[in-house]
C-alpha cells in the first residue's frame, strides 16, 4: 500500500494517536459471566484484532445500571466494582498489544431481551411502545418484547447518572474512552425516533426536543470525565427491530441530531446503517455519514457495509474521518494487515459465529501463545 492510501493514514482523536482509520465495530457476543463480569477469553478476543492491525477497538454494548440498562443475559456491565476489575483485565491486554479500546455503554430501553435486574419482562422507554417482532434466539431472547413503562423525570435522571457512573468506572478500568449508545433502537435512540418518543414533555415533538435527553446524556459524561478522555456517541436510523426505519422529518432531523450531539460536547459521532454508502432518506441524495460531516463539528466513524477495501476507501474520501468493521473484521481479525499487504479476504458465513448463538465461539478465541493473525475465520 501506498502512503496516499486513505485507509492506512495515521490521524488522532482527541489527542489519541492512531496509526490507521479502521476501528473494530462494537458487537453484541453475550458471553460475560451471569453477573457481567469480563473473562479471560474475552480479554484474548478483543487482543487479537489489536494484533491484526485495528488501530481503535470499540467492545460489545455494556450495561450502565443495575436498574433497566441491561439487554441480555450474559451481557457485560460496567457498575460493579468485580466488572471493573474484570474489565482491566482487558484493557490491559489490548494495551500490550498496542491499541487504544473504548467501551461503549449501551442502555437497552424497551429491547431489552433478558434482565435480571427487574421482575419478568419490565422494561423503560420514551414511551410505552411495543418494539414490533421478536426477540432474537442468538441473543438469549424469545417470544415478543414488553410493552415498556414510560420514563418519568426521575427514571431519565438516573439513567442519565448511569451512563456517568459507567463513565467513571471505564475510566478506572483502563479505558481510553466511552461511546454513548444512540443508535439501533435502544434508549436514546428511541427518544431521536419519532414513533417510539410520543412524549408531551421537554423530550418529545419536533427533532431539537426528540435529541435533547441523549445530548444530555453526551454532556453529562463529558463534563465529569477528563478532557484527555474520549466520549463518542454512536447514532443511526435503523433499529434492530426496524433495518429500514427513517427519520420522518428527513434532512432537519439530521441537522437538528448531529449539531445537538456537537454541541454537547462529543468527540466523535459514530454513524451506522445497514450500509453506510446508500442515500439516507429515500432513493437519492447525501449519505447519513454525509450529514454527520455537513452538520456536525466533531469527528465522524462511519459503520455498514465497508468489508470491502474499496468501499471503505470511499466513505473516507466523501468525508468521514474514521470507519469501524463488524462481520468483515470477525471474519477477518487481521484485515487491515490483509488489505496492506494485498491479501486476499475471507467472506462472512453467519454459522461460523453467530448460530445458534451469538456468544464466542471456541475458534474465535486465540490460545494464550498463539498470535491473533492465525486464527482468522471467513467475512
Amino acid at each position: 500500500m501506498t502512503d496516499a492510501d486513505p485507509l492506512f493514514e495515521s490521524t488522532a482523536l482527541n489527542g489519541l494517536e492512531l496509526g490507521n482509520r479502521v476501528g473494530l465495530a462494537p458487537m453484541t457476543r453475550v458471553s460475560a459471566t451471569d453477573d457481567g463480569r469480563a473473562t479471560d477469553e474475552m480479554a484474548r478476543y478483543y487482543t487479537k484484532f489489536a494484533d491484526g492491525g485495528f488501530s481503535f477497538l470499540l467492545t460489545e454494548g455494556t450495561y450502565t445500571d443495575d436498574a433497566y440498562s441491561q439487554g441480555y443475559l450474559n451481557q457485560p456491565g460496567l457498575v460493579t466494582d468485580e466488572q471493573v476489575e474484570a474489565w482491566t483485565t482487558v484493557t490491559e491486554a489490548v494495551h500490550d498489544a498496542g491499541a487504544p479500546i473504548f467501551a461503549q455503554l449501551m442502555h437497552a430501553g424497551a429491547q431489552a431481551q433478558g434482565n435480571p435486574h427487574v421482575e419478568g419482562d419490565e422494561t423503560l422507554a420514551p414511551s410505552a411502545v411495543q418494539p414490533p417482532g421478536e426477540k432474537a434466539e442468538a441473543y438469549g431472547g424469545t417470544g415478543e418484547f414488553a410493552v415498556p413503562t414510560e420514563a418519568t423525570r426521575e427514571d431519565l435522571d438516573a439513567a442519565r447518572e448511569g451512563f456517568v457512573d459507567a463513565a467513571r468506572n471505564a475510566q478506572e478500568a483502563g479505558f481510553d474512552g466511552v461511546e454513548i449508545h444512540g443508535a439501533n433502537g435502544y434508549l436514546l435512540n428511541e427518544f431521536l425516533a419519532s414513533d417510539t418518543n410520543q412524549r408531551d414533555d421537554e423530550f418529545g415533538g419536533d427533532p431539537e426536543a426528540r435529541v435533547r435527553y441523549p445530548a444530555s446524556v453526551v454532556e453529562a459524561v463529558a463534563e465529569e470525565l477528563p478532557e484527555e478522555f474520549v466520549v463518542g456517541v454512536r447514532v443511526s436510523q435503523t433499529k434492530v427491530v426496524d433495518d429500514s426505519y427513517e427519520w420522518a422529518e428527513g434532512e432537519e432531523a439530521a441537522e437538528a441530531f448531529f449539531e445537538a450531539f456537537s454541541a454537547a460536547g462529543a468527540d466523535y459521532v459514530h454513524v451506522t446503517e445497514p450500509d453506510i454508502t446508500a442515500p439516507a432518506f429515500g432513493d437519492e441524495g447525501p449519505t447519513l455519514a454525509e450529514y454527520a460531516v455537513e452538520y456536525g463539528d466533531a469527528p465522524v466513524v462511519a459503520n455498514g457495509g465497508l468489508g470491502d477495501p474499496d468501499t471503505a476507501r470511499s466513505v473516507l474520501r466523501t468525508g468521514a474521518d474514521l470507519l469501524t468493521l463488524g462481520t468483515s473484521a470477525l471474519a477477518n481479525p487481521d484485515w487491515p494487515h490483509r488489505v496492506a499487504a494485498g491479501d486476499e479476504l475471507d467472506g462472512f458465513d453467519p454459522a461460523e459465529f453467530l448460530v445458534p448463538s451469538a456468544e464466542l465461539s471456541t475458534h474465535e478465541i486465540p490460545t494464550e501463545a498463539s498470535p491473533a493473525t492465525e486464527t482468522a475465520a471467513d467475512d
